[in-house]
């Protein structure tokens, strides 16, 4: 037989709703207001939109709601590795050969006495190479491919 009951507000130490069931029953009148501010407002929601309108006339609401712009299959983005000549001089210190297909060489840093093999280069690149004396041998894949094939 307990003696003493704990109080209420021990009892309920941790628990999110209090003894009051489910969240919503006990906001007050507020009913469900579908977060603060302007969450629930996105581009493809419909809560809210009045109020989205309204606050962001100002700054171009318009553009605010719904997809703009597209992108087709034909213009899709180069997913080609680029790197500078700096960094190539820091990681690859000293060697004559060095295998890069793959990537596209930038001429940010200086030349060096080397040979490069990439897929392609800038013109910067390649004329800093040669004023140092060294080249960059632009190796293509089809054009590999249809030697072999020959």
């Amino acid at each position: 037989m307990k003696i003493v009951k704990r109080s209420k507000k021990s009892r309920i130490r941790g628990a999110r709703t209090c003894g009051y069931g489910f969240r919503q029953k006990h906001k007050g009148g507020k009913g469900n207001k579908g977060g603060s501010g302007m969450a629930g407002s996105g581009k493809r929601a419909d809560h809210k939109k009045q109020k989205a309108l309204r606050i962001a006339k100002s700054a171009g609401a318009r553009n605010y709601f719904g997809k703009r712009g597209f992108t087709s299959s034909k213009t899709e983005k180069k997913r080609e590795k680029k790197i500078n000549l700096r960094d190539i001089v820091l990681k690859f210190n000293g060697e004559k050969e060095i295998n890069l297909i793959g990537y596209k060489i930038l001429g940010e840093g200086k030349g060096f006495k080397g040979e490069i093999k990439a897929t392609s280069a800038s013109k910067s690149a390649i004329e800093k190479m040669n004023n140092a004396g060294g080249k960059i041998i632009i190796a293509n894949k089809k054009l590999q491919i249809k030697k072999e094939d020959k």
